[in-house]
């Protein structure tokens, strides 16, 4: 196991050997950078115990390992891929395809070429997807003689007097490095303990472990946190955080600046889980907490103690006996409320259960959510009901979903897949409701999911996932290829919390503070020279 740095800075390292290389088909994944964020020691304020006793049955305090949210001002358009139809299984309709592995590699003459999931995006949402909320005019901002007036944050964070914030450090370059950010590298922002740094991944080796700016808080851990794709730009972004004390923090990375939603618990006392902005919109977020409630909030109202209004008891018409209790979604207050001068702007409670996760499909109109007792919904957030044939149970827990593909707009989403405490990845086809693929691999729980948009098309995918057993899994999700993972590694010292793709690199990170780089390969070769390390 690592060393855990404590009140230091971070650091970044560049190993080298085979054991840092992972060989797939179209070449070998090199560790480029391995940036090892310093964790803060306890603010003085904080009670802890310097021997915990295994045997105490206090509950922990929640915790979710290290989480990134990732960033480019121009980001780059996903490269062309390519499909190869054979004769296969007719399983849920998925023919057997196999990606190109370079543009060296013949091609038969049934093959076309595709510009992959842009396309496939770009069908799925041909018609307009309704924005959530769109239909009630108390939700649509005032139109004065400039215009839209948006509200921002007021409060500097840098001289903020709050107790909440313990500590800002901003680098004494920090302006100057923002201006000399290049707008296609990579920004990104993560959380590890009771600190959150923003870190320019693209910067040079001296610079690329510095923190940009850092916020210690006094007791709050941030356990997730996302970035607003609808209202990011070259001066401006948008972040949310969710923390372990049920505060929600609104921060615009380039003015310092920042508000507090749910302040004190004073809509629900329960820590956020996940965080996620709704599609198309500028002002609404999503947020679970661990007592089974997804609240929307908006970032420029302010909040007001919550009453739940007269619930409604929504229940899937498949449902039978029992089973029931689990597909009912309790509406404490809907988006069509004529009482929407203050926070939240909706509240579902969708289970009694820890809520481990949740999704939006690509085309925007349906919400993949998982629970902590292992059942899967997927609910039209859109008119606040459950969608047909939504739920799915399994015996072990999951942990996190993710929703790739879309057949048509009117059809809803195709497949999703999840890793669960069952140590497997599991693809479900939500048309048919049964499952496509257990995917064994992993030897311990499944932390985190991702697809790779830069090595899939419309009908062939490539997922990556990561566990507790600290092993990155790379998958081809082909009806032939799904018996064992493309690639298997073990990457880490300590168990894996985050996993993520982009078009020159995939990023890990782990539970303690390694964020790690591994290139992608420069030119391809021979499919002889997969690895599967253990």
């Amino acid at each position: 196991m690592t060393t855990i740095l404590l009140d230091t800075s971070n650091t970044v390292g560049h190993p080298s050997g085979p054991e840092y290389q992972l060989a797939v088909g179209e070449g070998i994944y090199t560790l480029q950078d391995d940036v090892h964020l310093a964790t803060p020691p306890p603010h003085p304020s904080e009670h802890t115990t310097a021997i915990p006793n295994p045997l105490a049955t206090a509950p922990l305090p929640p915790t979710t390992g290290v989480k990134i949210s990732l960033s480019r001002v121009n980001p780059r358009k996903p490269p062309h891929l390519y499909k190869i139809a054979n004769s296969g299984s007719t399983i849920s309709n998925l023919a057997t395809y196999s990606i190109k592995e370079s543009e060296k590699e013949s091609r038969s003459s049934h093959e076309t070429s595709s510009d992959g999931l842009a396309a496939q995006f770009a069908t799925a949402t041909a018609g307009k997807t309704p924005v959530f909320g769109e239909d009630n005019a108390l939700l649509t901002p005032a139109i004065g003689k400039d215009g839209v007036k948006r509200k921002k944050p007021k409060t500097n964070i840098v001289k903020s007097n709050s107790s909440f914030i313990s500590r800002v450090m901003p680098h004494e370059a920090m302006t100057k490095r923002i201006q000399e950010h290049n707008p296609e590298g990579l920004f990104a922002f993560a959380n590890i303990n009771r600190a959150f740094q923003w870190l320019d991944l693209s910067s040079n080796n001296d610079t690329k472990a510095q923190h940009i700016i850092k916020i210690l808080f006094t007791k709050a851990h941030m356990l997730c946190h996302d970035i607003s794709a609808f209202t990011k730009g070259p001066n401006h972004l948008d972040i949310i955080m969710g923390a372990s004390t049920a505060d929600i923090m609104w921060f615009e990375a380039f003015s310092q600046k920042y508000a507090r939603i749910n302040k004190n618990a004073v809509i629900n006392p329960s820590p956020v889980h996940q965080i996620k902005w709704l599609p198309g919109s500028e002002n609404l977020f999503l947020a679970a907490h661990t007592d089974g409630t997804l609240i929307v909030y908006d970032k420029e109202r302010d909040d007001a103690a919550f009453v739940p209004e007269e619930s409604t008891t929504l229940l899937d018409s498949h449902s039978k006996g029992s089973e029931k209790d689990h597909r009912s979604l309790h509406v404490n207050k809907s988006v069509n409320s004529r009482n929407q001068k203050s926070n939240p702007v909706a509240s579902w409670k969708i289970s009694n259960h820890r809520i481990n996760d949740f999704a939006f499909s690509p085309d925007g109109r349906h919400l993949a959510v998982v629970t902590e007792d292992g059942y899967l919904q997927i609910i039209n957030y859109l008119s606040e009901q459950h969608a047909s044939l939504n739920l799915f149970f399994i015996t072990s827990k999951l942990i996190l979903v993710d929703l790739p593909t879309f057949t048509q707009a009117t059809t809803g989403p195709s497949f999703a897949s999840a890793g669960g405490q069952d140590d497997l990845v599991s693809i479900w086809s939500l048309a048919e409701r049964r499952l496509v693929a257990r995917c064994p691999g992993h030897h311990s729980w499944v932390s985190c999911v991702a697809f790779d948009p830069w090595r899939c098309d419309d009908r062939n995918y490539r997922f990556g996932s990561v566990g507790e057993d600290r092993r990155l899994l790379l998958w081809d999700f082909n009806v032939a290829m799904l018996h064992r993972p493309k690639a298997s590694k073990i990457i880490d010292e300590d168990p894996m919390s985050w996993l993520g793709f982009e078009e020159d690199c995939i990023i890990t990170a782990c539970a303690h503070g390694h964020i790690r780089l591994w290139g992608r390969p420069q030119e391809a070769t021979s499919s002889s020279q997969i690895d599967l390390n253990s």
